[in-house]
Formats: C-alpha cells, sequence, structure tokens
C-alpha cells in the first residue's frame, strides 16, 4: 500500500530540513568505511593487544582480515532486572559467532542506572546525562577499530538510546540490537495503583507498599509496563534494528537464547567482508525515524522519547522536531491499551499478536514506510510475523494473524482506541511542552485552574500531606530542566495528584522535568521550555495565576496581562544542593552545556 500522505508530508519535511546536516554525515559515513576496520593496518603491537586474551583459534582469525569480528557493547549488571540476563550473553554470542566462521569479543560495558531505583533520590539527577555518558563509554569500546560490525546488549531508559547514539557515531558498522525481555507477569497493574494510592493518603503502611512493588517487580526481565524501557524495544524493531519478532520474549527461555544466537550471526552476516553490508548509519535513515515516531503514537509509548528520538536522529543527521512530532500523531491512531494506556501488560500486549499485529495494521493503511533497509535485509513487512522455536531449536517465523487475540489490548487500524496517538506538543505564552493524553479521559484535557507554584516535587508531595492541595488548581514544578538539576523524573508526584483527581478536584501539572511512559491518568504539561533555569516564562509564574492548559488545541497559557506578565522578574531558586553528593558534581558540566528538551536535551551536540 501506498504511503499515507500525511505520513509522507511529515517525511519529506524531515528529508528537506536534514539535508545539509545529513549529506555531511554520509559523507563523514563513507569516508569512514573506506578505511576500515581493517586489522591488518594495526601494528603487530596494536594486534597483539588487541587479541592477547584470545584462544588460538581467535588469535589465528584476526591475525589476518578475512574472519569478521563481533564487537560486544553489553550493559550487564546483576543489580538491575532488565540487565541481569545479559550475564550469559557474551558467551552465547562468542559461540554463535565461532559456529558461523568468525569472532566476538566484548568492547566494552556501558552503565545502566535504573530510574526505578532512583525515583525521587538524588541519583535521578544523573539518569539523563546517563545516556550522553553511554554513548561516549561504547565509543572508547568501539575506539579500538578493531570490528567488523556490533551487538549492543541494552533494555532500559537511557541506556537504548544511549547505545544508538553512539552506534550511529560509528554509522559505518553494522549494529543489531539484542534484547533480554520482559519479566514475567507478576501483581495487576489496576492493583499495584491501588495500593501506591492507598499509601499516599496513609491507609496503608510501608509494608503492604513494598510487599505489593516486590510482586509487580519479582525477577529477570524488564518491567512490565509499556514505559520507556519497553517503548525502546519497540523503536527497536520497529526501525529494523532487531530481529523480527523478537522484543518481548522473556528472558530464561529456549526462544530467547535463539534469537540472541540469530542476532549474532546476523550481525556477522551484514559486514563489509560478506555480500549484505548494511552499515548502521546508511541503514536508519528519515523514513526509519519517522516509523519509530509512528509505533511511538499507535502503542502509546513513552514521553521520554520527544527527547530520545530527537538525539538520537540528530546523531544521523537527521532533524526530527516536536512538531513532527506532534503532527504525526494527529495522523496515527492509538491500536494498544497497555498500562498505564490500560490494565494489560507488555506479556498480555506479546500474546495478543504484539509488535507483529501492530505493524501489520500500521502497514495495512500506509502509516509506515515499508521500503526501508532493516538488519533482517528486507523490508518492514517481513516484521509482521510472531518468531517461534522450530523443533531443530532455531527460530522459526509464521505471518502475524490479521485478528486480535485480546481486542481489549490491541485493535484494528478500522477500530482505534482512539483516532490519534495521544502524545502532542503544547505551544503558548509559556513556551513548548509535550502532553501525553492516551491515558487521560477527555473531559480532563481541557483545564483552566489557578497555579500553585513549587520549586520540588517534595514541597508539592509536602503540601499534599498537609492537606492544603484543595479546590481545582495547576501545580507548576519548576527548576527540574536539564540545566538547573538534570532533569529527573517526578513520578512522587502522580500518586498524592492522581488521588486529589479521584476526590473530584480538576488538577493538573506544567513542569520543566519529566514524567516519563508512566505519565498516566493526570494531564501533564512536561518538559516546558525555555526552563526556569534558563529564565523561560515558567519562571514567571505566581501563585494564582490562570492557567488554561488544552490538549485539544494544542495550547498552554498563562492568562495573565501580557505586558505585566513580561515585566515580572524570574524567580531565582538555589540549586546549591543539587550540585554535589551521589557524583553529581561531576555532572556540572554536562548541566552547564546541555541543549533544550526540544531538542534533545543533550550534552553532546
Amino acid at each position: 500500500m501506498t504511503v499515507d500522505p500525511r505520513i509522507k508530508a511529515v517525511t519529506s519535511r524531515i528529508i528537506e530540513r536534514s539535508r545539509p546536516s545529513r549529506e555531511a554525515y554520509l559523507a563523514r559515513l563513507r569516508e569512514m568505511a573506506e578505511k576500515g576496520p581493517h586489522r591488518s593496518t594495526l601494528s603487530c603491537g596494536n594486534l597483539a593487544h588487541g587479541f592477547a586474551a584470545c584462544g588460538p583459534s581467535d588469535k589465528a582469525n584476526l591475525a589476518g582480515d578475512v574472519v569478521p569480528n563481533l564487537g560486544i557493547i553489553t550493559s550487564y549488571n546483576d543489580m538491575l532486572s532488565a540487565h541481569q540476563p545479559f550475564e550469559t550473553y557474551p558467551e552465547q554470542i562468542r559461540k554463535a559467532a565461532r559456529d558461523a566462521g568468525g569472532v566476538a569479543q566484548v568492547a566494552s560495558g556501558v552503565p545502566a542506572m535504573c530510574d526505578g531505583v532512583t525515583q525521587g533520590q538524588p541519583g535521578m539527577e544523573l539518569s539523563l546525562f546517563s545516556r550522553d555518558v553511554i554513548a561516549l563509554s561504547a565509543a572508547v569500546g568501539l575506539s579500538h577499530n578493531m570490528f567488523d560490525a556490533a551487538v549492543y546488549l541494552g533494555v532500559c531508559d537511557k541506556i537504548v538510546p544511549g547505545l544508538l547514539i553512539a552506534a550511529l557515531s560509528f554509522g559505518h558498522l553494522p549494529a543489531v540490537f539484542i534484547p533480554a525481555g520482559p519479566m514475567t507477569t507478576g501483581l495487576s497493574n489496576d492493583e499495584k495503583v491501588r495500593i501506591r494510592q492507598l499509601y499516599a493518603e496513609g491507609k496503608v503502611g510501608r509494608a503492604e507498599l513494598l510487599e505489593a512493588e516486590s510482586k509487580s517487580y519479582h525477577g529477570p526481565g524488564t518491567c512490565t509496563f509499556y514505559g520507556t524501557a519497553n517503548s525502546n524495544q519497540m523503536l527497536m524493531e520497529i526501525m529494523g534494528l532487531h530481529m523480527p519478532g523478537s522484543s518481548f520474549i522473556n528472558p530464561g527461555t529456549p526462544l530467547r537464547e535463539a534469537l540472541t544466537a540469530e542476532a549474532a550471526k546476523r550481525a556477522l552476516a551484514i559486514t563489509a567482508l560478506g555480500n549484505e553490508f548494511t552499515p548502521v548509519g546508511e541503514m536508519i535513515d528519515e523514513r526509519s525515524i519517522v516509523n519509530g515516531v509512528v509505533g511511538l503514537h499507535a502503542t502509546g509509548g513513552s514521553t521520554n522519547h520527544t527527547l530520545h528520538l530527537v538525539a538520537m536522529a540528530r546523531a544521523a543527521g537527521i532533524r526530527l522536531s516536536w512538531e513532527d512530532i506532534s503532527e504525526l500523531s494527529d495522523a496515527v491512531p492509538l491500536l494498544a491499551r497497555v498500562y498505564p494506556n490500560g490494565p494489560a501488560d507488555v506479556n498480555h500486549f506479546n500474546a495478543a499478536g504484539g509488535l507483529g499485529f501492530m505493524i501489520d495494521q500500521l502497514l495495512s493503511v500506509g502509516l509506515l514506510h515499508e521500503e526501508v533497509r532493516t538488519v533482517w535485509g528486507k523490508g518492514l513487512s517481513a516484521y509482521a510475523v510472531e518468531a517461534k522455536l522450530g523443533e531443530n531449536g532455531q527460530v522459526r517465523r509464521e505471518p502475524i494473524s490479521r485478528v486480535s487475540g485480546d481486542p481489549k489490548v490491541v485493535t484494528t487500524a478500522d477500530k482505534p482506541f482512539q483516532p490519534n496517538g495521544g502524545l502532542k506538543m503544547l505551544t503558548g505564552n509559556l513556551g513548548k511542552a509535550v502532553i501525553k493524553i492516551s491515558a487521560v479521559k477527555p473531559e480532563r484535557q481541557i483545564i483552566e485552574a489557578p497555579a500553585r507554584v513549587f520549586q520540588t516535587q517534595a514541597e508539592l508531595q509536602d503540601a499534599f500531606k498537609a492537606g492544603t492541595l484543595t479546590g481545582d488548581f495547576i501545580a507548576v514544578v519548576r527548576f527540574q530542566g536539564p540545566k538547573a538539576n538534570g532533569m529527573p523524573e517526578l513520578h512522587k508526584m502522580t500518586p498524592p495528584l492522581g488521588v486529589l483527581q479521584d476526590r473530584g478536584q480538576k488538577v493538573a501539572l506544567v513542569t520543566d522535568g519529566r514524567m516519563s511512559g508512566a505519565s498516566g491518568k493526570v494531564p501533564a504539561a512536561i518538559h516546558v521550555t525555555p526552563e526556569a533555569k534558563d529564565g523561560g516564562p515558567i519562571a514567571r509564574i505566581e501563585n494564582g495565576d490562570m492557567i488554561r492548559l488544552d490538549a485539544i488545541a494544542g495550547t498552554l497559557e498563562v492568562l495573565v496581562d501580557a505586558e505585566l506578565f513580561a515585566g515580572r522578574p524570574a524567580a531565582e531558586a538555589d540549586l546549591s544542593h543539587n550540585e554535589w553528593g551521589m557524583g553529581r558534581d561531576l555532572f556540572a558540566r554536562f548541566r552547564e552545556t546541555a541543549g533544550t528538551a526540544d531538542e534533545g536535551a543533550s550534552a553532546l551536540y
């Protein structure tokens, strides 16, 4: 089917806007591809250091320049459930590489922090910039120039975006991303939310809350709600960087292991030493990026990707904007209801048809570019499949059913849950912001109420506990942007605001901070830019100012006389307590050089 004119128009606009930077990027990539990697150009001392720890057969293979060498970039650590399964992957990959006539080496590890552990803690202020550190760390590993391709082992929030930025900076090399999969289903999401709200109201204690959380997050694998981590996996598959059907297979299963081995072999098959050379910087183009945005909207994915997709695209010389993302949202229907947009988790989503079903539906109505390059070597229709384990222990794929396995979880393109993706840009006299409305009831998508201004989420929590958050209001939580304190996620505000909304109050949030993929039923205008630390208009809001948040019209306005508002001095905040402790002093330069949220909030660009 031909591509929908709305998708085509946005893609054409991105191509035209990106032309100078994309052409410069591709010229550098092709120059690097011509130069190497050629291990024969390394000195004997260089090469001896590079394979000193290898076995005799691998040394013999690497001594020449005809056997492909696969670099492994891993985010393994055994504290975090999503990354613990990667402990055994290097050996699996090395074995698969030898079976395919190649070699594989761990090139480097990268840090992997968990926003779930650091929520509301000082360490969360390192989280966003860990994406840039991950990109830098992966680049150090690949800088040895020993590799013909790379595989990237990553799952969670900042890890995959950081790894893809690194992969694209080494765009002359093929890149395959290998997931670990979600943990099995634990406590239902509805019950988890119920216990959290009871705790926020003081009706249950810490012991009951910890028991519920432990039943929710209970084993190896990704958390099962559809936040940034699982949005990452969707993106890697719909952009053609995963093996087809591989994103949501549970860890420790024979199919998961077969998919890992298959990915390693495929990475070796697409090096410059073979006949299917697929450098990732050539493969990922403007159409791939648009496909990723379409997938984000169709699944109700994480708002964090209004930052990450912009930064990842820029690494390939592609200029993606919030306007593009918002316009695509208007063209793409919501086809999935996965928590926080519904009660199901990603295991239910996968069982109901998962990404294969979604890709097939989106292709059927022209909402995806089918003729893109992928690591699988075929167009995107090759991803409209279900991966299964064959009798020989290898992966086999079957065409996906056109019938949803559970219409309450995934639906067809002609019967969407809502006509748009629900991730929109807001503009007005407060600057730009984004809002996710796929879980917000229609009657709550327009709110006009007086401002209650806070400098931290802790201040809002204290006001809630003191019982002073009465009546309708819009909470303004500022000095939470990348330059102020690294733009931490502010999930600690979700339970109290949810409680107040359930009591019948009209409430909303406006912040220059983040809320991530767990943005839920409370309307939240997030990533406000310019941020307060840069003297943005959000810094001039005062308690009692009327604010109008209109997610339908896409506007965010403070209803104060324009001349009066412009003449107000910007508020200042004492941020000295954000400048040290838990490593925050080491990230001072990141805060100083961070870009704006709509440019990806990166310290690298």
